[in-house]
């Protein structure tokens, strides 16, 4: 995959993550990186990048989109000519795959928005498989599913109580 490609793959899946139902500009990534960062690239370099016109980024600009994606810098280069994750058999090549998987999967359920975030929010996290192995420990245990739904489900009669206890503590001393 070439650098242009990935620049703008990151940019579909951040657009999703921050809730935008659609990709992220050029625009968008120049505002978010000086407002987030404090430094910023501009439209038209990340065009000349996502172009080919510029095959390769400085390091500087490598390193401020890698933290900004939070992507290992690496991964911010052209893949040489014959590259294939399949053939690597790496921890990391396993959780780059794994990433991909979900990727694709929340595009493909990107009419269900809520769904859609979580299998990219499961993407984005640090270690994807360690995720998704601990969600295959909670089903094991229906129960603890059930009740882990009704503490996270916003709005329910536990989280209401939860927010309500939180208010009543903090204003104590420690």
């Amino acid at each position: 995959m070439k650098l242009g490609e990935k620049l703008r793959y990151l940019r579909l899946v951040e657009g999703t993550l921050r809730g935008m139902d659609r990709e992220m500009t050029q625009q968008d990534l120049a505002r978010a990186l000086k407002k987030e960062t404090g430094r910023g690239l501009s439209q038209s370099y990340l065009s000349q990048i996502e172009s080919g016109a510029r095959p390769h980024l400085t390091n500087a600009s490598r390193m401020l989109l890698a933290r900004f994606f939070k992507v290992h810098p690496g991964y911010l280069v052209d893949d040489p000519e014959g590259y294939h994750t399949e053939l690597t058999s790496d921890l990391r090549a396993t959780e780059d795959r794994l990433d991909l998987w979900l990727i694709s999967g929340a595009e493909q359920f990107a009419r269900d928005p809520e769904l859609s975030s979580a299998l990219l929010r499961v993407a984005k996290h640090h270690d994807t498989r360690k995720c998704v192995v601990l969600l295959g420990a909670i089903l094991e245990m229906p129960e603890l599913a059930e009740r882990l739904a009704e503490v996270l489900k916003p709005g329910s009669d536990v989280a209401a109580h939860r927010g309500h206890r939180r208010k009543k503590f903090s204003g104590a001393s420690v």
